[in-house]
């Protein structure tokens, strides 16, 4: 049982090793009397850093020798022999994340009002937390060490943010200088050693868009398959962020974008059998274009960036109205209540919620909600605040509210406000449900 989580960065000192959060009842760590607060400074005589190192280096191991500081300060060594594959039943302390050092024109920390929750002033520029939850990194100031320990331990695969193969413009974006901003060598070296990349492009208009964009796309795509996708995901402007150099997405810009990848995404598939390069949703819902049919994503390489939710989604939404049909609602009228979703996804929502009730009696509205706490072009669900939603009381009509799971931070019910769902809950009057398709369809079913 291992649990990991990301933590904000911290100004203390790092200690030797891991500390233990929590040891699980009757398991192998409880045996040999860890507690929690004791930190795990070697296995077999090699440090230990993190949570990751040791899970590389006990894989596999059935004679351990663990060195250990008590949490009393005592130094134990404990000698062990498990069995093949048995858990020590052991969560570790939350990693804290290695700091971004570039300074890009267009980083969404740019844009935070100032009274914003803390952690989302972190900028992480981190292989860890790549190679966990597919967060992006620059290769930018990656250490030798850091290179080193990917191709070792198989962190694989990596996400990088390439933004422009064209080195004067990926230098512009990441506001360093071109020999920092260089990662070709570092690439190739995690190429050749079996790394799987998945690579980004954040497309600022006038930037990295056009020629540039072609021949990023082209140069990538001569890596492959060790190069396995791009993403192209559109640059979003907050109120916040002003920064002269930055022009806003627009419908008309991104039926342009949409039209110039097109013909390339054929080229692509005829010549790779992928579409390699893919569109972020949000183009296809900003210049109001069909979303592509599932066929285009393959096996979905990069839908945490945005890449085919979409799709997935309906999908998904799709088959859980087979399920309704099989097992129809014993007392639909009863279900009365409000969507709330960003002004983006609304529309997407809305025929769907209608023939949800058309199919199975139940009331739902959709309502989408402006986001008036970043302003500026932000629609996703995502980012929607408890102040966003409060302002939308007016327009919420039934029993209760269902607003996106993701609104919520993961680890705590709190919005990016800093609201907390009760608290939203109070102001609104009514009970509010935070789901996602999953835990909408589980509603549907205990509620009828």
């Amino acid at each position: 049982m291992y649990e990991f989580a990301v933590a904000p960065a911290v100004t203390s000192i790092r200690r030797r090793g891991v500390e233990i959060a929590e040891v699980s009842p009757e398991s192998l760590g409880f045996e040999l009397e860890l507690e929690s607060g004791d930190r795990i400074i070697k296995v077999n005589g090699r440090p230990v850093r993190d949570y990751l190192d040791f899970r590389f280096q006990t894989a596999g191991e059935t004679e351990l020798v663990l060195e250990v500081r008590k949490a009393t300060g005592e130094d134990w060594e404990l000698q062990i022999e498990r069995g093949e594959g048995e858990d020590f039943g052991l969560s570790f302390e939350q990693i804290v994340p290695r700091q971004c050092a570039n300074e890009c024109i267009f980083c969404f920390c740019n844009g935070n009002p100032a009274d914003a929750r803390p952690s989302l002033f972190i900028k992480d520029e981190d292989v860890r937390l790549s190679f966990l939850y597919g967060n992006y990194t620059t290769l930018t100031s990656i250490t030798e060490d850091e290179m080193r320990r990917i191709v070792e331990q198989r962190l694989s695969p990596q996400y990088v943010s390439v933004h422009a193969t064209d080195l004067d413009v990926r230098a512009y974006l990441l506001g360093i200088d071109k020999q920092r901003a260089d990662i070709a060598p570092k690439l190739k070296r995690l190429l050749d050693a079996g790394i799987e990349i998945h690579a980004q492009v954040v497309l600022c208009p006038g930037i990295n868009d056009g020629e540039i964009l072609r021949r990023t796309i082209a140069d990538l795509a001569a890596e492959y398959p060790r190069i396995t996708s791009v993403a192209i995901v559109p640059l979003g402007l907050t109120r916040y962020n002003t920064d002269p150099r930055l022009t806003a997405v627009t419908p008309d810009f991104c039926r342009q974008i949409i039209a110039e990848v097109t013909t390339i995404q054929s080229e692509l598939r005829r010549r790779l059998g992928t579409t390699f390069a893919f569109l972020g949703d949000e183009i296809y819902l900003r210049g109001r274009r069909e979303v592509p049919p599932r066929s285009h994503y393959g096996d979905y390489p990069q839908i945490e960036d945005g890449i085919g939710m979409v799709r997935s989604f309906e999908n998904e939404f799709a088959a859980l109205l087979k399920r309704l049909e099989r097992r129809a609602p014993a007392q639909p009228a009863k279900l009365h209540g409000t969507l709330l979703t960003g002004t983006l996804f609304a529309p997407v929502l809305q025929p769907l919620i209608e023939n949800l009730n058309a199919r199975g009696g139940a009331r739902f509205t959709v309502a989408g909600v402006e986001n008036k706490y970043f302003g500026g072009d932000v629609s996703v669900a995502g980012l929607l605040t408890g102040g966003d939603l409060v302002a939308a009381r007016e327009r919420i009509s039934g029993d209760f509210a269902i607003i996106p799971k993701s609104t919520l931070k993961s680890d705590e019910a709190i919005m990016l406000d800093g609201m907390k769902l009760e608290e939203l809950t109070a102001k609104l009057g009514l009970p509010v449900h935070p789901l996602d398709l999953k835990s909408f369809a589980q509603f549907l079913f205990r509620k009828n």
